[in-house]
Protein backbone atom coordinates (compact mmCIF):
# COMPACT_ATOMS: atom_id res chain seq x y z
CA UNK A 1 0.00 0.00 0.00
CA UNK A 2 1.30 3.44 -0.90
CA UNK A 3 0.40 6.82 0.53
CA UNK A 4 0.38 10.27 -1.00
CA UNK A 5 2.49 12.74 0.94
CA UNK A 6 1.25 16.02 -0.45
CA UNK A 7 1.10 16.32 -4.23
CA UNK A 8 4.51 15.14 -5.35
CA UNK A 9 5.70 12.30 -3.11
CA UNK A 10 4.38 8.78 -2.60
CA UNK A 11 5.56 6.43 0.13
CA UNK A 12 5.18 2.75 0.96
CA UNK A 13 3.90 1.68 4.38
CA UNK A 14 6.62 0.11 6.51
CA UNK A 15 6.21 -2.15 9.54
CA UNK A 16 8.57 -2.56 12.48
CA UNK A 17 8.75 -5.62 14.72
CA UNK A 18 6.52 -3.89 17.28
CA UNK A 19 3.80 -3.58 14.61
CA UNK A 20 3.38 -7.34 14.18
CA UNK A 21 2.69 -10.42 16.29
CA UNK A 22 3.32 -14.12 15.71
CA UNK A 23 0.19 -16.26 15.44
CA UNK A 24 0.18 -19.78 16.99
CA UNK A 25 -0.72 -22.70 14.73
CA UNK A 26 -3.06 -25.60 15.34
CA UNK A 27 -0.41 -27.70 17.09
CA UNK A 28 2.31 -27.19 19.66
CA UNK A 29 5.56 -29.08 20.21
CA UNK A 30 7.58 -30.23 23.19
CA UNK A 31 10.71 -28.17 23.81
CA UNK A 32 12.83 -31.28 23.38
CA UNK A 33 11.62 -31.51 19.77
CA UNK A 34 12.94 -28.07 18.78
CA UNK A 35 16.27 -27.79 16.94
CA UNK A 36 17.68 -24.25 16.58
CA UNK A 37 20.80 -25.24 14.61
CA UNK A 38 21.96 -22.83 11.92
CA UNK A 39 24.59 -23.55 9.27
CA UNK A 40 26.25 -20.86 7.17
CA UNK A 41 28.97 -21.79 4.72
CA UNK A 42 30.64 -24.87 6.27
CA UNK A 43 30.16 -23.88 9.92
CA UNK A 44 27.22 -25.00 12.03
CA UNK A 45 25.99 -23.24 15.17
CA UNK A 46 23.66 -24.39 17.94
CA UNK A 47 21.45 -21.31 17.57
CA UNK A 48 21.03 -18.50 15.01
CA UNK A 49 22.21 -15.58 17.15
CA UNK A 50 25.33 -13.51 16.46
CA UNK A 51 27.01 -11.03 18.81
CA UNK A 52 27.23 -7.58 17.21
CA UNK A 53 30.74 -6.13 16.66
CA UNK A 54 30.43 -3.37 19.26
CA UNK A 55 33.08 -2.66 21.88
CA UNK A 56 30.50 -2.51 24.67
CA UNK A 57 29.53 -6.18 24.19
CA UNK A 58 32.17 -8.01 22.13
CA UNK A 59 35.74 -8.42 23.33
CA UNK A 60 37.92 -11.50 22.81
CA UNK A 61 36.60 -13.07 26.03
CA UNK A 62 32.92 -12.60 25.18
CA UNK A 63 33.47 -13.73 21.59
CA UNK A 64 35.02 -16.91 22.97
CA UNK A 65 32.21 -17.32 25.51
CA UNK A 66 29.57 -16.98 22.80
CA UNK A 67 31.39 -19.49 20.61
CA UNK A 68 31.54 -22.02 23.44
CA UNK A 69 27.80 -21.63 23.98
CA UNK A 70 27.20 -22.44 20.31
CA UNK A 71 26.77 -19.02 18.73
CA UNK A 72 28.95 -16.64 16.73
CA UNK A 73 30.52 -13.55 18.26
CA UNK A 74 31.99 -10.91 15.96
CA UNK A 75 34.88 -8.71 17.08
CA UNK A 76 35.03 -5.10 15.90
CA UNK A 77 38.42 -4.88 14.18
CA UNK A 78 38.25 -1.08 14.29
CA UNK A 79 37.54 -0.98 18.01
CA UNK A 80 39.64 -0.55 21.12
CA UNK A 81 40.95 -4.12 21.01
CA UNK A 82 42.82 -3.45 17.76
CA UNK A 83 43.96 0.06 18.70
CA UNK A 84 45.38 -0.66 22.17
CA UNK A 85 47.31 -3.60 23.58
CA UNK A 86 45.33 -3.26 26.83
CA UNK A 87 42.07 -1.32 26.44
CA UNK A 88 40.63 -2.36 29.82
CA UNK A 89 41.65 0.86 31.63
CA UNK A 90 40.01 2.89 28.85
CA UNK A 91 36.78 0.90 29.11
CA UNK A 92 36.76 1.49 32.86
CA UNK A 93 37.39 5.20 32.31
CA UNK A 94 34.46 5.48 29.88
CA UNK A 95 32.23 3.64 32.35
CA UNK A 96 32.91 6.40 34.87
CA UNK A 97 31.77 9.24 32.58
CA UNK A 98 28.07 10.10 32.90
CA UNK A 99 27.91 13.34 30.94
CA UNK A 100 27.00 12.49 27.29
CA UNK A 101 28.94 15.40 25.75
CA UNK A 102 32.06 14.61 27.77
CA UNK A 103 31.70 10.93 26.90
CA UNK A 104 31.43 11.64 23.16
CA UNK A 105 34.48 13.90 23.22
CA UNK A 106 36.52 11.35 25.16
CA UNK A 107 35.49 8.54 22.82
CA UNK A 108 36.51 10.63 19.81
CA UNK A 109 39.93 11.08 21.42
CA UNK A 110 40.35 7.43 22.37
CA UNK A 111 39.26 6.10 18.99
CA UNK A 112 41.61 8.45 17.12
CA UNK A 113 44.43 6.00 17.91
CA UNK A 114 45.34 4.16 14.67
CA UNK A 115 44.24 0.58 14.06
CA UNK A 116 47.19 -1.82 14.30
CA UNK A 117 47.43 -4.82 12.00
CA UNK A 118 49.46 -6.81 14.50
CA UNK A 119 46.66 -6.48 17.06
CA UNK A 120 44.12 -7.76 14.53
CA UNK A 121 46.33 -10.82 14.09
CA UNK A 122 46.79 -11.26 17.84
CA UNK A 123 43.08 -11.00 18.68
CA UNK A 124 42.00 -13.42 15.96
CA UNK A 125 44.71 -15.88 17.06
CA UNK A 126 43.44 -15.71 20.64
CA UNK A 127 39.90 -16.54 19.49
CA UNK A 128 41.02 -19.33 17.15
CA UNK A 129 43.17 -20.95 19.80
CA UNK A 130 40.13 -21.13 22.07
CA UNK A 131 38.61 -23.54 19.54
CA UNK A 132 35.66 -21.38 18.47
CA UNK A 133 34.85 -19.77 15.09
CA UNK A 134 36.65 -16.46 14.56
CA UNK A 135 34.80 -13.58 12.94
CA UNK A 136 35.95 -9.99 12.57
CA UNK A 137 34.22 -6.88 11.29
CA UNK A 138 35.48 -3.88 9.33
CA UNK A 139 33.66 -0.90 7.87
CA UNK A 140 33.71 -0.51 4.06
CA UNK A 141 36.13 2.43 4.46
CA UNK A 142 38.83 0.27 6.07
CA UNK A 143 38.17 -3.03 4.32
CA UNK A 144 40.73 -2.65 1.52
CA UNK A 145 43.52 -1.57 3.87
CA UNK A 146 43.17 -4.40 6.37
CA UNK A 147 41.55 -7.21 4.37
CA UNK A 148 44.85 -8.98 3.76
CA UNK A 149 45.69 -8.90 7.44
CA UNK A 150 42.27 -10.26 8.37
CA UNK A 151 42.49 -13.08 5.81
CA UNK A 152 45.97 -14.09 6.96
CA UNK A 153 44.74 -14.10 10.55
CA UNK A 154 42.63 -17.14 9.65
CA UNK A 155 39.12 -15.84 10.27
CA UNK A 156 36.15 -18.07 9.59
CA UNK A 157 33.94 -15.12 8.61
CA UNK A 158 34.75 -11.62 7.39
CA UNK A 159 31.98 -9.13 8.21
CA UNK A 160 31.76 -5.84 6.31
CA UNK A 161 29.33 -3.76 8.37
CA UNK A 162 28.36 -0.13 7.97
CA UNK A 163 25.39 2.19 8.33
CA UNK A 164 24.64 1.62 4.65
CA UNK A 165 26.66 -0.73 2.43
CA UNK A 166 26.13 -0.82 -1.32
CA UNK A 167 27.52 -2.99 -4.06
CA UNK A 168 28.47 0.16 -5.94
CA UNK A 169 29.96 3.14 -4.10
CA UNK A 170 30.76 6.22 -6.18
CA UNK A 171 33.42 8.69 -5.04
CA UNK A 172 35.49 11.32 -6.84
CA UNK A 173 38.12 11.38 -4.08
CA UNK A 174 38.91 7.71 -3.44
CA UNK A 175 38.93 4.48 -5.38
CA UNK A 176 35.75 2.69 -4.33
CA UNK A 177 35.66 -0.84 -2.96
CA UNK A 178 34.59 -3.19 -5.76
CA UNK A 179 32.65 -5.51 -3.50
CA UNK A 180 32.02 -8.21 -6.10
CA UNK A 181 35.70 -8.44 -7.10
CA UNK A 182 36.80 -8.21 -3.48
CA UNK A 183 34.62 -11.12 -2.35
CA UNK A 184 35.62 -13.16 -5.40
CA UNK A 185 39.31 -12.73 -4.58
CA UNK A 186 38.91 -13.39 -0.86
CA UNK A 187 39.20 -16.96 0.38
CA UNK A 188 36.89 -16.30 3.33
CA UNK A 189 33.07 -16.22 3.47
CA UNK A 190 31.83 -12.64 3.71
CA UNK A 191 28.78 -11.28 5.52
CA UNK A 192 27.93 -7.76 4.37
CA UNK A 193 25.45 -5.02 5.25
CA UNK A 194 23.45 -3.10 6.27
CA UNK A 195 20.77 -2.75 3.70
CA UNK A 196 17.08 -2.04 3.81
CA UNK A 197 15.43 -2.76 0.46
CA UNK A 198 14.79 -5.63 -1.93
CA UNK A 199 16.88 -4.13 -4.73
CA UNK A 200 19.79 -3.24 -2.47
CA UNK A 201 19.76 -6.73 -0.96
CA UNK A 202 19.68 -8.37 -4.38
CA UNK A 203 22.73 -6.34 -5.44
CA UNK A 204 24.63 -7.44 -2.35
CA UNK A 205 23.68 -11.08 -2.93
CA UNK A 206 25.05 -10.84 -6.46
CA UNK A 207 28.48 -9.90 -5.06
CA UNK A 208 28.92 -13.46 -3.79
CA UNK A 209 28.33 -12.71 -0.10
CA UNK A 210 27.47 -15.65 2.15
CA UNK A 211 25.12 -13.49 4.21
CA UNK A 212 23.48 -10.06 4.05
CA UNK A 213 22.80 -7.91 7.11
CA UNK A 214 19.38 -6.25 7.10
CA UNK A 215 19.10 -3.00 9.04
CA UNK A 216 21.63 -0.55 10.36
CA UNK A 217 22.32 -2.18 13.72
CA UNK A 218 22.86 -0.56 17.09
CA UNK A 219 19.19 0.22 17.64
CA UNK A 220 19.44 1.47 21.24
CA UNK A 221 22.56 3.53 20.58
CA UNK A 222 21.80 4.63 17.05
CA UNK A 223 20.58 8.14 16.18
CA UNK A 224 20.86 7.92 12.41
CA UNK A 225 17.14 8.71 12.24
CA UNK A 226 17.75 12.02 14.00
CA UNK A 227 21.04 13.00 12.34
CA UNK A 228 20.59 11.70 8.77
CA UNK A 229 16.85 11.07 8.59
CA UNK A 230 17.53 7.40 7.74
CA UNK A 231 15.80 4.50 9.48
CA UNK A 232 14.61 0.98 8.69
CA UNK A 233 11.15 -0.49 9.40
CA UNK A 234 12.66 -3.87 10.19
CA UNK A 235 9.72 -6.23 9.67
CA UNK A 236 9.18 -4.87 6.16
CA UNK A 237 12.91 -4.86 5.38
CA UNK A 238 13.43 -8.47 6.46
CA UNK A 239 10.48 -9.73 4.43
CA UNK A 240 11.73 -7.81 1.38
CA UNK A 241 15.17 -9.38 1.74
CA UNK A 242 13.65 -12.82 2.17
CA UNK A 243 11.94 -12.28 -1.19
CA UNK A 244 15.24 -11.14 -2.70
CA UNK A 245 16.86 -14.32 -1.35
CA UNK A 246 14.25 -16.46 -3.09
CA UNK A 247 14.56 -14.58 -6.38
CA UNK A 248 18.35 -14.73 -6.23
CA UNK A 249 18.17 -18.50 -5.72
CA UNK A 250 16.20 -18.77 -8.96
CA UNK A 251 18.55 -16.37 -10.74
CA UNK A 252 21.75 -18.10 -9.57
CA UNK A 253 20.62 -21.67 -10.01
CA UNK A 254 20.19 -22.45 -6.33
CA UNK A 255 22.78 -20.39 -4.43
CA UNK A 256 21.42 -19.58 -0.96
CA UNK A 257 22.40 -16.32 0.75
CA UNK A 258 21.57 -15.97 4.44
CA UNK A 259 19.47 -13.03 5.58
CA UNK A 260 20.60 -11.74 8.99
CA UNK A 261 18.49 -9.17 10.84
CA UNK A 262 20.67 -6.48 12.42
CA UNK A 263 18.74 -3.87 14.39
CA UNK A 264 15.68 -3.34 16.63
CA UNK A 265 16.39 -6.61 18.45
CA UNK A 266 16.30 -5.65 22.10
CA UNK A 267 14.17 -8.56 23.31
CA UNK A 268 13.71 -12.26 22.64
CA UNK A 269 10.27 -11.55 21.17
CA UNK A 270 11.77 -9.26 18.55
CA UNK A 271 14.35 -11.94 17.71
CA UNK A 272 11.53 -14.43 17.12
CA UNK A 273 9.63 -11.92 14.96
CA UNK A 274 12.73 -11.31 12.82
CA UNK A 275 12.98 -15.02 12.02
CA UNK A 276 9.22 -15.24 11.50
CA UNK A 277 9.61 -12.51 8.85
CA UNK A 278 12.21 -14.62 7.01
CA UNK A 279 15.59 -14.00 8.67
CA UNK A 280 17.94 -16.98 8.92
CA UNK A 281 19.70 -15.46 11.93
CA UNK A 282 19.95 -12.27 13.96
CA UNK A 283 22.79 -10.04 15.14
CA UNK A 284 22.21 -8.60 18.62
CA UNK A 285 23.96 -6.07 20.80
CA UNK A 286 21.55 -4.42 23.23
CA UNK A 287 20.59 -7.54 25.23
CA UNK A 288 24.27 -8.46 25.66
CA UNK A 289 25.07 -5.02 27.08
CA UNK A 290 23.00 -6.00 30.13
CA UNK A 291 25.50 -8.72 31.07
CA UNK A 292 27.54 -8.19 34.23
CA UNK A 293 30.66 -9.36 32.40
CA UNK A 294 30.13 -7.28 29.22
CA UNK A 295 33.15 -5.02 28.53
CA UNK A 296 30.97 -1.87 28.53
CA UNK A 297 30.19 -2.20 32.27
CA UNK A 298 26.49 -1.63 31.57
CA UNK A 299 27.04 1.12 28.99
CA UNK A 300 26.32 0.40 25.34
CA UNK A 301 27.52 2.19 22.21
CA UNK A 302 28.17 1.57 18.55
CA UNK A 303 30.82 2.91 16.16
CA UNK A 304 28.54 5.76 15.13
CA UNK A 305 28.81 7.21 18.65
CA UNK A 306 32.49 8.11 18.31
CA UNK A 307 32.56 9.26 14.67
CA UNK A 308 35.20 11.98 14.38
CA UNK A 309 33.04 14.49 12.47
CA UNK A 310 29.39 13.48 12.87
CA UNK A 311 28.54 11.30 15.88
CA UNK A 312 25.17 9.63 15.36
CA UNK A 313 24.11 8.31 18.71
CA UNK A 314 25.37 8.19 22.24
CA UNK A 315 26.05 5.66 24.89
CA UNK A 316 23.04 4.18 26.66
CA UNK A 317 23.11 2.92 30.24
CA UNK A 318 21.42 -0.40 31.04
CA UNK A 319 20.75 -2.18 34.29
CA UNK A 320 22.99 -5.23 34.43
CA UNK A 321 20.85 -8.32 34.85
CA UNK A 322 23.09 -11.36 34.95
CA UNK A 323 26.09 -13.05 33.41
CA UNK A 324 26.70 -13.27 29.68
CA UNK A 325 25.69 -16.92 29.81
CA UNK A 326 22.47 -16.11 31.67
CA UNK A 327 21.54 -13.47 29.10
CA UNK A 328 22.01 -16.00 26.31
CA UNK A 329 21.07 -19.34 27.87
CA UNK A 330 19.23 -18.52 31.09
CA UNK A 331 17.83 -18.97 33.59
CA UNK A 332 16.05 -15.64 33.40
CA UNK A 333 15.22 -13.56 36.47
CA UNK A 334 13.11 -10.97 34.59
CA UNK A 335 9.90 -11.22 32.59
CA UNK A 336 10.63 -8.72 29.81
CA UNK A 337 12.45 -10.84 27.21
CA UNK A 338 15.95 -9.53 27.94
CA UNK A 339 17.38 -12.80 29.34
CA UNK A 340 17.54 -16.41 28.13
CA UNK A 341 17.36 -15.40 24.49
CA UNK A 342 18.00 -18.94 23.24
CA UNK A 343 15.44 -20.53 25.55
CA UNK A 344 12.80 -17.99 24.56
CA UNK A 345 13.32 -18.60 20.85
CA UNK A 346 13.07 -22.34 21.40
CA UNK A 347 9.81 -21.88 23.32
CA UNK A 348 8.35 -19.67 20.56
CA UNK A 349 8.96 -22.43 18.02
CA UNK A 350 7.47 -25.01 20.36
CA UNK A 351 4.36 -22.91 21.05
CA UNK A 352 3.72 -22.38 17.34
CA UNK A 353 4.31 -25.99 16.35
CA UNK A 354 7.69 -25.79 14.60
CA UNK A 355 10.84 -27.81 15.19
CA UNK A 356 13.29 -26.10 12.79
CA UNK A 357 14.21 -22.46 12.27
CA UNK A 358 13.79 -22.71 8.51
CA UNK A 359 10.26 -24.07 8.91
CA UNK A 360 9.42 -21.33 11.42
CA UNK A 361 9.92 -18.71 8.70
CA UNK A 362 6.52 -19.83 7.37
CA UNK A 363 4.64 -19.01 10.59
CA UNK A 364 1.66 -16.67 10.31
CA UNK A 365 2.00 -13.09 11.52
CA UNK A 366 -0.60 -10.38 12.01
CA UNK A 367 -0.41 -6.58 12.04
CA UNK A 368 -1.36 -5.18 15.43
Amino acid sequence: MTYDIGRSKRANRGFGFDDITIVPQRRTRGLEEVNLRWKIDAVEFDFPIMGAPMDSVMCPDTVIAMGRMGGLGVLNLEGLWTRYADPLPLLEELAGIDDPVEATRRMQQIYSEPIKGELITERMKQIREAGVPAAGSLSPQNTKEFAGTVEKAGVDFFVIRGTTVSAEHVSSHAEPLNLKQFIYDLDVPVIVGGCATYQMGLHLMRTGAAGVLVGFGGGATHATRDVLGIAVPMASAVTDLAEARRDYMDESGGRYVHVIADGSLGTSGQIAKAIACGADAVMVGTPLARATDAPGHGWHWGPEAWHADLPRGERVKFRQLGSFEEIMMGPSTVADGTMNLVGALKRTLANTGYTEVKEFQRVDVMVN
